[in-house]
């Protein structure tokens, strides 16, 4: 029954063909086939029932005394990859900034120079610009990853300085001829934080009273023990 079931679906092609080209109204145009169509005549069904072994991307441990995960797709790991994660881990908050990740054909990188420096045409500033060129300095001209990252993280250093100059300048001049800009993040999120600092603090005072009253009138039920030991004791002695 296995073997029966393999053999049907390497047919699956021949047979969603012939009933994307029969109608099953006549006088109808033919149907139109569906999108996976091309895809199985490209990349037909396996015949056979053995699991291929996948390409390894990465030589064996030779340590491993048992082959495990034969069949298991192996990770495929770029030299951009440890860069890019040096990066955002000494810089996390260029996580934040929004990005464009569009591409017009997939083939962009094309158009690329990582020769001239960060700037490229397309593509904004961002640490992905840093990558790219710590990788073109390894490759190109032969430095250590320690100076290639220093040299394109100074690089990327300056050019945030001057879009920082650049936007504080431009609100500038629209400030100069009437323009007008709300709040700022840093100045919303200093309102908020104010805001719950105070409702914090009328909290707190109350919280204080409370505990204060509470531990008031914890000594108020309180009798001395002495006081009454003495009196009994006058008692005692007064009575005849």
């Amino acid at each position: 029954m296995g073997k029966g079931r393999i053999f049907q679906a390497a047919k699956v092609y021949q047979r969603a063909s012939e009933a994307a080209a029969t109608n099953i109204v006549s006088g109808l145009p033919p149907r139109n086939p569906p999108l996976w169509l091309k895809a199985i005549e490209s990349i037909p069904p396996a015949e056979i029932s053995t699991r291929p072994y996948p390409i390894q991307h990465s030589p064996p441990n030779p340590r491993a005394r048992k082959p495990r995960n034969l069949f298991k797709p192996t990770k495929i790991v770029y030299p951009e990859d440890e860069l890019r994660r040096d990066f955002y881990r000494d810089h996390p908050w260029e996580l934040a900034r929004p990005r464009m990740i569009i591409e017009l054909d997939g083939k962009d990188a094309r158009f690329l120079d990582w020769s001239k420096g960060l700037r490229q045409r397309g593509m904004p500033l961002s640490g992905e610009s840093v990558v790219q060129r710590q990788l073109w300095l390894m490759e190109r001209q032969g430095m250590t990853k320690q100076e290639a990252y220093d040299k394109a993280r100074h690089e990327f250093y300056k050019l945030r300085q001057l879009e920082q100059m650049e936007r504080r300048i431009a609100a500038e001049e629209a400030r100069m001829v009437g323009g007008y800009f709300g709040k700022d993040l840093l100045a919303v999120g200093m309102e908020l934080e104010n805001r719950t600092y105070e409702s914090w603090k009328k909290w707190a005072t109350t919280e204080i009273a409370r505990q204060e009253s509470a531990r008031a009138s914890m000594y108020t039920n309180v009798v001395d023990n002495s006081a009454l030991e003495g009196a009994e004791e006058d008692e005692l002695l007064t009575q005849p």
